[in-house]
């Protein structure tokens, strides 16, 4: 496995393979790598001649006051991880690579960022969209694998793909959890013993709200209402969002016709844990 640092011999690395034919899939990380990581490399490898992982932790993505100086990080794990699992090559930049002094070109996709997390993160979005079109452009990728419980990520990244007719195949992953439920991030690190009970109310609510679903209820309130009370019955648990959103355009729903997407964010401790499911 090679490690790769420096922009222009990244997009050199990437021509030959392209030029002879050879399919390209990109992992695009924060590091800090943990099985729901693997699971996306592991699927990376089947789908692509050559693996490349991208591993920058973004700061435009990153608010005022959130955890950009704190989030994890493990180069020399994520390292070992990475080969145990068949990556070709990890491409490292540095911020400064990045972001260069007088760097002013951001890329906005508007309606699908406007609720969700977009809405408790201001910028966010437009950080996660331009990071990933910085790295497509580096490392021209054939695929490119995301997790699913970064449900909003995904959706923004498809939608750049499309309207920007971008030549990427975009595959989501479905989310990868713990055995009691919870959903594998860098940031449940964060969570104390107590807190890390309190955090498996979130898949809990979810069931609730699946089987709910499966017993007839159509209203997104009541669906909604279910799955925050499951969580707020917790201690450690403040809920920032439960919404029930159509798959597509993530537009908050009355009542679920055609199936639906339950979205839910919620701060344990001073983790602030996503995680969703989908409804058929």
């Amino acid at each position: 496995m090679e490690l790769l640092t420096e922009i222009r011999v990244m997009q050199q690395v990437a021509h030959e393979p392209r030029a002879a034919g050879r399919t390209i899939a990109l992992v695009p990380t924060m590091g800090f790598f943990h099985e729901g990581h693997l699971s996306l490399m592991r699927l990376g490898r089947a789908r692509g001649d050559l693996l490349v992982v991208s591993l920058f932790v973004n700061p435009t993505q990153f608010g005022p006051g959130e955890d950009f100086k704190e989030y994890p990080r493990d180069l020399d794990r994520d390292l070992r991880l990475a080969a145990e699992v068949g990556v070709d090559l990890i491409f490292e930049p540095s911020v400064e690579a990045m972001y260069p002094p007088g760097f002013q070109t951001f890329v906005t996709v508007e309606e699908v960022t406007r609720g969700l997390c977009g809405a408790a993160r201001p910028g966010h979005f437009r950080g996660v969209a331009t990071v990933v079109a910085k790295l497509f452009h580096i490392v021209k990728p054939h695929v490119a694998i995301f997790g699913e419980k970064d449900y909003q990520q995904l959706v923004t990244i498809r939608r750049m793909v499309r309207d920007l007719n971008l030549d990427i195949e975009v595959v989501g992953h479905p989310i990868v959890r713990e055995p009691d439920g919870l959903a594998l991030s860098s940031r449940n690190l964060y969570l104390s013993p107590a807190e890390r009970v309190s955090a498996r109310s979130l898949s809990q609510a979810l069931e609730r709200a699946k089987a709910l679903y499966r017993a007839g209820e159509r209203q997104a309130a009541v669906l909604a209402a279910e799955a925050r009370g499951v969580i707020e019955a917790q201690p450690h648990t403040r809920v920032d969002y439960v919404a029930v959103c159509d798959r597509e355009t993530l537009e908050p729903l009355d009542e679920v016709k055609e199936g639906a997407v339950v979205a839910l964010a919620v701060f344990v401790g001073r983790a602030r844990l996503i995680d969703n499911c989908l409804l058929p």
